[in-house]
């Protein structure tokens, strides 16, 4: 198994969108790195999600469901989506400023590439941030 961070505009589509949906596609990725992590996901993967802008905190946590399959959004037929279903959210998120003040996690593209949507998270960066969450 695999851990990923995806971020969202709570304003576009919030974690409440997705405890209310339970499932649905992850479409709108139109950077190729994102892209790229995406084909990378796997069923049974892990993901952060992630409220961007305002917010800057992980709110919970999804399951990819289903692999990397054609955007029916991009007109131009370059970019895919996964599905994933809502896990659990995070009774205490974790704010981008509590995760940039722990130097375990400085390598993280997080950290590194703010306007990234779609991200690795290593598995031992997964469970610091979980452990932030505990503490908070």
């Amino acid at each position: 198994m695999r851990y990923w961070l995806i971020k969202t505009e709570p304003s576009t589509w919030s974690w409440q969108d997705q405890v209310l949906k339970k499932i649905t596609h992850w479409d709108g990725v139109r950077n190729y790195q994102a892209s790229s992590y995406m084909k990378e996901m796997k069923k049974g993967d892990l993901a952060f999600f992630y409220h961007s802008v305002h917010e800057k905190k992980i709110v919970g946590i999804v399951e990819i469901v289903r692999e990397y399959y054609p955007d029916f959004t991009d007109e131009t037929g370059k970019f895919c989506m996964v599905d994933v279903r809502a896990v659990e959210a995070l009774p205490h998120p974790v704010s981008l400023a509590l995760i940039k003040s722990d130097p375990r996690l400085s390598h993280l593209s997080l950290c590194r590439q703010s306007r990234l949507s779609v991200m690795p998270i290593d598995e031992l960066s997964w469970k610091i941030i979980l452990e932030m969450e505990n503490k908070t």
